[in-house]
């Protein structure tokens, strides 16, 4: 989710947009090879991914994954590189490892070795699967917050209506969320490391309905009866005094303004309407739902 600097990260020269790309690879396919190297390069190497996470971190919300990647490679500094900056005393002398530890640490070395085989063949494969587990243990998974970024941005706009018959002149109310886009106006706002899991899956539901198959539908319901722990998760609520006679949701391509909008017309975003993703929905309705295909609610 884009973040309150995550516009002015987006207006930088195209060329820096270039060497961000180029160095985002090398820091996240290259550099954690190094940080099993001998020191001073794994600390050169745990400092290139902490900086590149700390850029992440300026330029959206990405929950706490920029946070945890930052503490596993702060376990790659040696003492030195933690003296330089910090004034922290010697570790005391460590005795070495008993032999039987050492062993066990091969022993897993050459398990984590073999089960990352299939992993591996997955990800280079045409037909590659996100998430998935290749053993009964869920040991060496493929793991992926997303599996493709667009150039352009989809977002599900939620609203409801009090009114009985609907007709082109119904007046819909928009559901305001927390940290995804919604009011153009609205400048974003910072919420990571926290992770607003409701938002994070509304994207995902742009990006494709499938995503939405298994929660949408009961989400839908608890805006239909006012569900007071649901509306907790949203920032407004169109319907504070009674819960709405309908609800739908229409599908927008939203894009940042360019400073000429932003100075003039004081809007982050503009969005245009792509169509309709959820039909009109009420308690008690016979017929279900369909987006894109398939069932909702």
């Amino acid at each position: 989710m884009p973040g309150p600097l995550s516009w002015f990260f987006h207006h930088l020269p195209r060329p820096l947009h270039r060497v961000e790309v180029a160095g985002n690879h090398f820091a996240q396919l290259v550099v954690p090879f190094a940080l099993f190297a001998p020191q001073p390069i794994a600390s050169l190497a745990a400092a290139v991914v902490i900086v590149t996470q700390l850029w992440l971190v300026l330029s959206g919300n990405f929950a706490w994954l920029n946070w945890i990647t930052i503490i596993l490679a702060v376990s790659a500094l040696d003492q030195s590189s933690f003296a330089s900056v910090f004034p922290v005393p010697d570790p005391p002398a460590l005795p070495s490892p008993p032999l039987w530890f050492a062993g066990v640490v091969i022993i897993f070395t050459v398990l984590t070795v073999l089960l990352s085989y299939w992993p591996v063949r997955n990800m280079v494969s045409s037909h590659q699967r996100m998430n998935a587990a290749f053993n009964p243990y869920h040991l060496m998974n493929t793991y992926g917050a997303f599996g493709t970024v667009g150039r352009t941005r989809l977002e599900v706009v939620v609203e409801g209506t009090d009114e009985s018959d609907l007709t082109e002149q119904t007046v819909w109310k928009e559901y305001g969320f927390k940290g995804k886009p919604g009011d153009p106006r609205r400048l974003p706002r910072q919420w990571a490391p926290y992770h607003l899991r409701l938002d994070w899956l509304m994207w995902f539901a742009a990006l494709t309905p499938h995503y939405a198959r298994d929660w949408l539908g009961p989400f839908i319901t608890r805006l239909l009866r006012n569900d007071p722990p649901t509306l907790r998760l949203l920032r407004h609520n169109p319907f504070p005094e009674s819960p709405p006679r309908y609800v739908r949701a229409q599908l927008y391509e939203y894009r940042f303004t360019t400073w000429h909008e932003l100075l003039h017309e004081r809007m982050w975003w503009r969005r245009s309407l792509v169509g309709e993703y959820l039909p009109p929905v009420a308690l008690g309705t016979t017929e279900r739902a369909h987006t894109k295909g398939h069932n909702t609610t």
